[in-house]
């Protein structure tokens, strides 16, 4: 991933900030995927392919890490508050559990055709349409997903979580990636 000068990384002190790091990342890989399906009915190019790969192994290895974060760790959290300011963010979490579904059969059909793409080094021209209707569905279930989380369910949660539930919900993070918890930016090093 590039590296971007001035760009904050949270560590596992602030799991709802690297919950939005991620989200960061989904909208970088979903750019790489629009832009290879603008030129998906051309040959593969080495930096097509590369640029493919990557985006497909983002989604096929980190994104269901970030949907367990949410669905294990974090939204079983929120709904257990009874805290008046939870209520809105709880109506919202249903509907975000359902656009991990819709998302994930669309991650699923991005995948086959883009291997397709890899292996062959083009697609048929039905396929190609299938690639970008699957990718304009994954942008527009996205882009209000994410404004939801990081604008409402993320702030509240960073405010009303305890240290303890907010250190839970890290560990977790970190067993799922098999990562040492790191929580301070002196033990990153």
């Amino acid at each position: 991933m590039p590296v971007q000068i001035g760009a904050q990384a949270h560590n596992f002190s602030d799991p709802t900030g690297l919950l939005s790091d991620c989200h960061r990342r989904i909208e970088m890989f979903l750019g790489t995927l629009e832009g290879v399906a603008s030129l998906i009915n051309r040959p593969l190019t080495e930096e097509t392919r590369v640029a493919l790969e990557s985006a497909l192994r983002y989604f096929r290895e980190a994104a269901p890490k970030h949907t367990a974060d949410e669905e294990m760790s974090l939204f079983p959290r929120l709904r257990k508050m009874h805290i008046p300011d939870v209520a809105a963010a709880i109506e919202r979490l249903a509907p975000l559990e359902h656009d991990h579904l819709l998302a994930g059969s669309l991650h699923a059909e991005v995948e086959e055709l883009g291997q397709r793409y890899i292996s062959a080094g083009s697609l048929e021209s039905t396929s190609v349409e299938a690639f970008r209707k699957a990718i304009a569905g994954l942008v527009s279930i996205y882009q209000p997903h994410i404004s939801i989380e990081d604008g409402l369910v993320f702030p509240l949660a960073a405010r009303l979580l305890s240290s303890a539930e907010k250190a839970a919900i890290a560990g977790e993070m970190a067993a799922r990636r098999k990562a040492r918890l790191v929580t301070s930016t002196s033990e990153m090093a």
